[in-house]
């Protein structure tokens, strides 16, 4: 089988890999159909990780998948050869004091796809087959798009942060960062019953996909953010910011246009950062963090699955597999692409 592995900075190949094994009790074996360009694959093709995280050895990249059921193993039910399943790349170890508290989205021992922060390496999901625990497939059902399938991974991390910030219903909310994370972000926001959404960025492009997806406003903001000054005015304008940019002016800004009593939800992975801890104090501010999902996973199947919500307009190019290295030279230009998908045919 074919699969797209990241050797080190700017060495990324497909190559030949061992055909996966008959699948045994509990496991299906698939093949994977779509699979998205997320920013973490790209800071391992651009940089060779992020932070202390770095690659040790070859790893398939790859968190983001569609896939279509080949075998069942023993005891599996509810699959079928033909299935179209999204795959949870995530599998906690339900042991640790975290899973044991409920808290499985910060498993101590977590096993989440595509990810060099332990070693061996995760391997991922970007390869033409592998096995799998059934408890991580997600049934579709018919009709649905195998890219719209692969966008549940990331869809769950914004129904997640959604769920940190408390009811959205009736409520003004503005999110800053749109690359797909925001825009998702924008659309979990419009589905929670948010009145009224505004997407800002300081690059033009992404803007358009916020819009499709749901924002009501759209603000291009430069150093000064001064196209956000109507929701600076007074002690603020903003029910709820969602910050998916993770910049310090980006979230300084989104504290400044917050109203008394509103929430910050960070969702962005940035750096250090000076904080205005006293605007937080003053305004009596509620932060939040948000990572990665749990059960949220399941519910973003189910709302992709049911048509609930259109997150089509994300994908702005689709690549075959052999073509991979081109399609990840093109998902790091933020004024050309949004999601790039991977096709595995």
């Amino acid at each position: 089988m074919r699969a797209v592995v990241a050797h080190a900075a700017h060495d990324l190949r497909l190559e030949e890999r061992p055909e996966e094994a008959a699948p045994g009790e509990g496991q299906v074996l698939v093949r994977v159909a779509a699979g998205g360009i997320c920013g973490s694959d790209l800071h391992y093709f651009h940089n060779g990780g992020f932070g202390t995280v770095r690659l040790r050895e070859p790893m398939i990249l790859g968190h983001e998948a569609s896939a279509v059921v080949a075998a069942v193993g023993k005891g599996v039910a509810g699959l079928t050869p033909g299935d179209l399943v999204a795959i949870n790349p995530s599998l906690p170890c339900g042991q640790c004091e975290e899973c044991r508290r409920g808290l499985r989205n910060h498993c101590n021992d977590m096993m989440f796809r595509g990810s060099a922060m332990r070693f061996p390496h995760a391997q991922g999901l970007f390869r033409e087959t592998l096995v799998v625990p059934a408890g991580l497939l997600h049934p579709v059902g018919p009709g649905v798009d195998a890219g719209l399938a692969a966008l549940a991974e990331p869809f769950a991390v914004c129904l997640h942060a959604v769920k940190q910030a408390g009811s959205l219903l009736g409520k003004t909310v503005l999110v800053s960062g749109c690359g797909p994370i925001g825009c998702l972000t924008v659309a979990a926001a419009r589905l929670a019953g948010a009145r009224h959404v505004i997407a800002c960025d300081v690059v033009e492009a992404p803007l358009k996909f916020a819009e499709r997806l749901g924002a009501d406003e759209v603000v291009l903001v430069g150093a000064d953010a001064t196209g956000l000054a109507p929701y600076k005015a007074g002690k603020g304008g903003i029910d709820v910011a969602f910050d998916c940019s993770g910049h310090p002016a980006a979230v300084a800004t989104a504290i400044e246009c917050l109203r008394p009593r509103g929430a910050l939800v960070a969702v962005g992975l940035g750096g250090s950062m000076p904080f205005p801890l006293p605007s937080v104090v003053t305004k009596e501010l509620a932060v939040f963090g948000s990572f990665r999902f749990d059960t949220e996973f399941g519910e973003a199947v189910d709302l992709i699955a049911r048509g609930r919500v259109d997150l089509s307009p994300l994908i702005s190019h689709t690549y075959p597999v052999d073509r991979a290295v081109e399609a990840f030279d093109l998902a790091g230009d933020r004024s050309q692409a949004m999601k790039v998908q991977i096709d595995f045919g």
